[in-house]
């Protein structure tokens, strides 16, 4: 037992008998399995326990720590059930109100007792109070703190206390020695990690609140700065990783894409023109492809996916194309096979919803190879199906399906599953696999081994991603910088802009009135509702209520509903009689918001505009202007707005463009949730800003191209420090 202690001691180690499992479970819970993720686990705010405020001084909306003697302790029973307690310094008196407590609270806080407390004052029932102060006992002999008190995240069941003794022991007792070279901390006037880390956890008094706040200050930018920079790292070392992989030469023959383009009814635009070009020169590459193609709503990234799995084809190999909902992925299926089974090739539909003996069948064909072409929802990836020859994966807004998922597909095309060597593998490291090695809260520093899929023989699938989310520069330059990234920039010939009408919801009938004339002019519209079913707490019109209201007031109009509670035959029903015209108006929610084309509908309303996102708002939008008639989307929306929702729709109502509506919504709610990373399990950002600190992510890029250059032991070091555990889910 004493040589387990003595190697605990003597590697600097937690042992496991010092913290509890629950603890641990705690602590997993933030994201922290080893300790050194301590150092890096930082407070959200500061409580100043540094001097005693006198009550009389205190002001309502201070926070303030007054100490006294309390001079009354009662639990009162009006307004509600509470424990009342009059604490008097020699200046005045406020009042302490529990409403939760304990019978050991009631004790601590009895007549008699001194007692300092931290809180908030604000105006009472009684005069001045604090509402659940920060409370402890005091005696004439107790000293103030000599720094401000961090306040950290945490969870259910870890106090504040337990979260700041174990990081004053990693703080005191694990190196924090600089992962950088002199030369690039002096050349970018960047300040000392250690005294950054040690002035962040306890800062002293005399230090602006508001830098601290607001992360301005320069420990704060050195963090930010350390972060930003391993991200880079992690992603040149992604980039670098593949091209040590190996995945089929898809050379450009061009036959099948050349009758494919002559056929359609349609030019295709000099954006679309490009962004295949440099598709089609990365899959004649032996390396996998991992290539980003962005364009707005309507600019025509089917086709381009369209041509790319022409090339997989046309060279023996099998595409598949996955999108992240039925009606996606049918809309993909019905079109692609429209333009495809005329060149002799007929592709395969799989997803959950059909029959036992139709998804068997459809496993047989892509297994045997009888496909060449596979469509479908995440049904493609599960275990039972096997592709004969995968040479490309396309996954359709693929920021709404997790990481594992999208691995999942890619690793269908593997032909074995042999490991390869890590780029910045710890010395005395040797081979890695599919992730990173488990963290562990007791070992002392954690060995990095960076996320490799596949080497040595073993090939696997080229990858194209594509997204009608317009990215922002800043938000590629920082999650995107493994990739590499097409854009079409330009709209087909023909497509007139949406106009957009914001109107109030005390104007419904006239809307309704405007959708009916629109019906019976031989146009086709939209109305999109936000719920399905009737909820008396948010009270909004609902895609049932605003379906049967069209139709008992004019039955005259062939309505359709459609939610995401229809089973998906009744919900194809439905969409093929609205494509087919044989519907004027589709009522539904928002399950039409990306895949839906149809060039006759010019009309879209979307009810109770304000509770939607941006990025949503814009999807929606777009389809409508998709034929040659001017097309109008009227967004109703309900008072009051608040601000955040008054904002959205202001930039919704003044721009069409996609990547400006994409930088607004970047500013409005951040990088977690424009880019869906939020579910889908993308490591973010914890404490840079890609907006606000654009200029640390500039000098973190150079600094990263710098670093593997010239200094790859740093490198290792500071991956080590930053991204030991995170970095598999980074990108795939």
């Amino acid at each position: 037992m004493r040589v387990v202690e003595h190697y605990y001691e003597e590697n600097n180690l937690i042992a496991p008998a010092k913290i509890s499992p629950a603890t641990l479970s705690k602590l997993a819970k933030l994201g922290i399995r080893h300790r050194s993720e301590l150092l890096l686990h930082l407070p959200l705010r500061y409580e100043d326990e540094t001097h005693l405020a006198p009550i009389a001084t205190s002001r309502p909306g201070q926070t303030v720590q007054v100490q006294g003697v309390i001079k009354h302790s009662e639990v009162v029973f009006r307004p509600r059930r509470s424990l009342v307690c009059r604490l008097e310094d020699n200046s005045g008196e406020l009042y302490l109100r529990f409403l939760n407590f304990y019978p050991s609270q009631q004790k601590q806080l009895a007549v008699g007792k001194q007692i300092r407390a931290v809180g908030e004052v604000r105006m009472g029932h009684y005069g001045p109070e604090m509402v659940h102060p920060k409370c402890r006992a005091v005696d004439d002999d107790t000293q103030l703190q000599q720094s401000l008190t961090p306040v950290y995240p945490t969870t259910a069941g870890l106090s504040q206390i337990i979260l700041r003794k174990l990081i004053a022991n990693a703080l005191e007792t694990l190196p924090l020695g600089d992962t950088l070279p002199d030369a690039l901390l002096q050349s970018l006037k960047l300040a000392d990690f250690a005294a950054s880390i040690q002035l962040l956890h306890n800062p002293s008094p005399d230090i602006s609140a508001n830098s601290l706040e607001e992360r301005t200050h320069s420990a704060w930018r050195r963090i930010k700065f350390d972060e930003l920079l391993a991200q880079q790292l992690s992603m040149r070392v992604h980039h670098r990783e593949r091209s040590k992989r190996t995945a089929p030469a898809l050379a450009p023959h061009h036959q099948l894409s050349t009758r494919l383009i002559k056929s359609l009814p349609f030019a295709l635009t000099k954006a679309q023109q490009r962004t295949f070009a440099e598709i089609s020169h990365d899959l004649a590459k032996p390396h996998p492809m991992q290539r980003l193609l962005l364009g707005d709503v309507g600019s025509g990234k089917t086709i381009v996916a369209a041509l790319a799995a022409l090339q997989a084809i046309e060279n023996g190999y099998q595409a598949a194309l996955m999108a992240p909902t039925e009606i996606l992925a049918e809309q993909h299926y019905l079109k692609l096979r429209d333009w495809l089974e005329p060149l002799g090739i007929t592709p395969v539909w799989l997803s959950g919803s059909l029959k036992k003996k139709e998804k068997q069948l459809a496993a047989e064909r892509i297994a045997s190879g009888g496909t060449l072409l596979a469509i479908g929802t995440h049904a493609l990836f599960q275990e039972q199906i096997s592709f004969h020859k995968l040479g490309l994966a396309i996954v359709d807004e693929q920021h709404k399906f997790g990481v594992q998922q999208r691995l999942a597909l890619r690793n269908k095309g593997k032909v074995t599953n042999s490991s390869a060597e890590s780029l910045l593998l710890p010395p005395g490291r040797g081979k890695v696999g599919m992730g990173v090695e488990s963290m562990d809260i007791h070992t002392s520093t954690p060995s990095l081994t960076l996320p490799l899929h596949g080497g040595g023989n073993s090939k696997e699938p080229h990858q194209l991603m594509m997204s009608a989310t317009p990215i922002p520069r800043t938000l590629a330059m920082s999650y995107y910088a493994d990739l590499d990234v097409s854009v079409i920039d330009e709209l087909p010939p023909g497509r007139t802009p949406v106009i957009t009408k914001l109107v109030s919801d005390e104007r419904r009938d006239e809307v309704i009135a405007r959708v009916r004339a629109a019906c019976m002019e031989g146009q086709q519209a939209y109305w999109v509702c936000p719920l399905i079913d009737e909820s008396e707490a948010l009270q909004l019109q609902t895609a049932i209520e605003t379906y049967e209201r069209v139709r008992a007031d004019f039955p005259e109009l062939k309505v359709g509903l459609v939610h995401g509670k229809l089973d998906n035959a009744e919900k194809a029903r439905v969409m093929s009689a609205f494509k087919a015209n044989e519907l004027q108006l589709l009522v539904a929610t928002t399950v039409i918001e990306v895949g839906v084309d149809v060039p006759n509908a010019s009309l879209m309303v979307i009810d109770h505009a304000e509770r939607m996102g941006l990025a949503q708002l814009h999807q929606l939008r777009g389809r409508v202007g998709r034929g040659a008639a001017q097309s109008l989307c009227i967004l109703l929306y309900q008072q009051p707005l608040s601000e955040l929702a008054r904002a959205r729709l202001k930039i919704i109502f003044e721009s069409n463009d996609g990547f400006a509506i994409a930088q607004h919504d970047l500013q409005l709610r951040g990088p977690g949730e424009l880019l869906g990373a939020r579910q889908s399990g993308v490591a973010m950002l914890r404490f840079a800003d890609i907006s606000a600190d654009e200029d640390l992510l500039n000098q973190a890029r150079l600094a990263a191209d710098e670093l593997l250059r010239d200094f790859p032991e740093a490198a290792r070091a500071h991956l080590q420090r930053w991204m030991a555990n995170k970095h598999d889910y980074l990108h795939v």
